[in-house]
């Protein structure tokens, strides 16, 4: 078998699904069923079992349903029991291991990554499989090839989705408690921007079942194409989509999703985007309510006022880790198992968000129904979601700049310009080091200086140097970038074109 150990992704498997302009397919139907058998392997070893039962689901992209089939027969082929979920969330599929007490769960997407991309994604109920899980089932699948067999026993099909939009609506339910119990949000007009992935079960399934308004939802329609937006909470586009929605619609609140419905950021009334930092303050402020002096784990990339929100206004303690939501996450469960210490929420800036109180699985649908049941509440009392985090302090200016590292070992040379941009910050007037960061070198730079803070780290996944900026005040950013651009020109094994003052 050829080389398989590209394909990991982090904790997935992503490549290449169908062609496009040229480019060969990654997820051919013969390393699928090699990778799908050296899976089984690894599970039979990892839970020390033989007899297996495993659910398979997919997102909307149009190589989803190839790529099901193959992974359905194969895993009957090697006599697993195999439930068909079809088209699903990643969270859902997760939860079909509670739910119907089977031993794995098998998601098939590439979340938001352009449409000829797909992926692999595992868990059990310990959660999804980490990046050595990932590892060795690719290496293993390397050596082992798989052939299918002629015959074969069919997959079953199983309606979690069904059950996993009822626990939504009793969850909604018992939180907003109102006087027409089974129709507590027949009050509220909310429209769901689904970006043609699995997204429209929230709207068709749980909030008309409950009485909201959803005339003006847009791009409920499964589409793998994606041929409005790229379904992306991060995405430019994708917001000022649901941004116009809720002008349109004069809606009380916005939702949209990504493909798979594990990340989620939401519109007020105002068509006012909450997310990134403002998005983690209003889950903040929800996780806190039972959870008082709690453990809020964050991304390095989330703000100073930020902080300030949640230690201040909230009580709680914030943790700014490392990026990547599996981090996070991670992070979170040790500080609850090894420190003893109350962690209700991990929560990165993407949107990915992991409640204790929900196995810490990120799940974009589960927190918007955290907000939606807070949002019914206040609106019995003539309030509003935004005055949640009307004191929150958020920046005036804010960048993002990646600079790709034009080398196959890019991870030393990322790290050595990291460690230069310290030495040259630890000895200038009006900066100082951050005195506690998890990743890359985190710097603030005083009033005079740029009247903000800049973090240079690398990429998780990719060849990149990444640098967040913010600034309290206009003009601070570029301030801060004219120190940074002295300081990074002289290394030409980075691509700085995208370096514009």
């Amino acid at each position: 078998m050829d080389n398989l150990l590209y394909l990991k992704s982090g904790t997935d498997i992503r490549g290449t699904a169908i062609e496009k302009e040229g480019k060969d397919i990654d997820l051919t139907d013969t390393r699928l069923s090699t990778i799908t058998a050296s899976y089984v392997n690894f599970l039979k070893c990892k839970l020390g079992k033989d007899n297996l039962k495993i659910t398979v689901g997919y997102d909307s992209r149009v190589s989803s349903e190839r790529i099901s089939r193959v992974v359905t027969r194969t895993l009957a082929d090697l006599g697993v029991k195999v439930y068909d979920c079809g088209l699903s969330s990643t969270p859902s599929m997760f939860m079909s291991i509670i739910n119907f007490a089977v031993d794995s769960a098998v998601m098939i997407t590439a979340s938001h990554l352009p449409m000829e991309m797909n992926g692999l994604k595992f868990f059990t109920r310990q959660g999804g499989f980490s990046g050595n899980d990932i590892k060795e089932i690719l290496s293993y699948a390397e050596k082992n090839e798989y052939q299918l067999k002629s015959e074969t026993q069919k997959a079953e099909k199983l309606d979690n989705m069904k059950k996993y939009c009822k626990d939504l609506c009793d969850m909604i339910k018992e939180g907003v408690n109102a006087p027409n119990y089974d129709r507590p949000l027949e009050n509220l007009k909310i429209v769901v921007d689904a970006g043609n992935g699995v997204g429209a079960f929230y709207a068709e399934k749980v909030l008309a079942v409950l009485g909201a308004d959803i005339s003006g939802s847009c791009y409920l329609e499964p589409d793998g194409r994606f041929p409005n937006h790229i379904p992306n909470p991060e995405n430019k586009q994708a917001m000022q989509s649901i941004c116009d929605a809720v002008k349109k619609a004069n809606a009380d609140l916005g939702v949209i999703f990504d493909t798979d419905c594990d990340r989620a950021a939401c519109v007020d009334k105002n068509a006012q985007e909450i997310n990134r930092n403002k998005l983690v303050a209003l889950a903040a402020y929800i996780a806190l309510k039972d959870n008082k002096g709690g453990i809020i784990v964050t991304d390095s990339v989330t703000s100073d006022g930020l902080a300030e929100f949640i230690e201040k206004d909230l009580g709680g303690v914030h943790h700014r880790f490392k990026r990547g939501y599996k981090n996070v996450i991670d992070e979170a469960i040790r500080l609850e198992n090894e420190e003893k210490k109350s962690a209700p929420l991990a929560i990165e800036t993407s949107g990915h968000a992991a409640f204790k109180e929900n196995y810490y699985l990120d799940d974009g649908a589960y927190l918007i129904t955290k907000i939606i049941i807070e949002a019914a509440k206040l609106n019995k009392e003539g309030k509003q979601i935004e005055d949640i985090i009307s004191s929150l302090k958020t920046p005036v200016e804010e960048k993002e700049i990646r600079f790709t590292i034009k080398l196959d070992d890019f991870r030393e040379y990322g790290l050595s310009v990291i460690n230069d941009f310290k030495a040259l910050c630890e000895k200038t007037e009006g900066i100082t080091i951050s005195p506690v960061n998890y990743e890359g070198v985190r710097v603030n730079f005083d009033e005079a200086s740029g009247d903000g803070w800049q973090l240079l780290r690398m990429s998780v996944h990719e060849p990149l140097l990444v640098l967040n900026c913010e600034s309290n005040k206009e003009g601070g950013v570029n301030k801060m970038l004219t120190f940074f651009k002295a300081f990074i020109e002289k290394y030409d094994k980075l691509d700085l074109s995208k370096l514009v003052l």
